[in-house]
């Protein structure tokens, strides 16, 4: 792999698995057994004009992540790899919080907490159904997305439990709880045959 030597002394290795355009390290590939030949194409058919259209942004595709984790991942970095990573961090952040700060703005007001981290996936979500929208926007369903975001909200659920506060457990449970029922109002919305009449106003017969 890469390797870059900063003038702090110690060696920065390129560890990602994947370049910033998404494609697959050389480097990575060449670590792990050949490539096997591409299967042929099970796509689905392009959706009608009646169903929700998807987000053109899409979450990270679950074959293409099953396939990395079956990989001969790389040895992780190094107890002082690490530290020196951690510490060069810090040291950017300070010097972004001082900036902040010299805005007129507390640099607390961007620390990352549990509850927010839970927070930007609740609005995640209730962006992806089109109940929520950004401002001067419109409403964008993206149903996939929505259930994968969803789905993170019930893994964490499964992972952190007994690790939690009773604030950060109920504000999670709260969470889960609503986006679930919102996601099954919309898909019922979405799959209920149009009203008769209900184009014009009027009521049939």
């Amino acid at each position: 792999m890469a390797e870059k030597r900063q003038d702090s002394g110690f060696t920065v290795t390129d560890r990602r698995l994947f370049t910033e355009d998404g494609e697959l390290r050389k480097g990575v590939a060449a670590e792990t057994e050949p490539p096997k030949a591409a299967a042929p194409s099970t796509s689905a058919p392009p959706a009608k004009e009646t169903e929700p259209k998807v987000n053109p942004v899409a979450p990270f595709p679950a074959a293409q992540a099953d396939e990395v984790a079956g990989r001969d991942m790389p040895v992780p970095p190094s107890a002082a790899e690490q530290q020196a990573q951690a510490d060069a961090y810090r040291e950017s952040s300070k010097d972004l919080d001082s900036r902040v700060e010299l805005s007129g703005r507390s640099a607390k007001e961007f620390e990352m907490t549990f509850e927010r981290f839970l927070a930007s996936l609740y609005m995640t979500a209730m962006l992806q159904l089109g109940l929520m929208h950004e401002q001067g926007g419109q409403p964008r369903i993206d149903i996939i997305g929505a259930r994968q975001t969803i789905d993170t909200l019930a893994l964490l659920a499964e992972k952190t439990k007994g690790n939690l506060t009773p604030t950060e457990e109920t504000f999670l449970q709260n969470s889960l709880y609503e986006v679930r029922m919102a996601y099954v109002e919309v898909t019922n919305a979405l799959s209920r045959p149009p009203q008769p009449g209900a184009a014009t106003g009027t009521s049939g017969r």
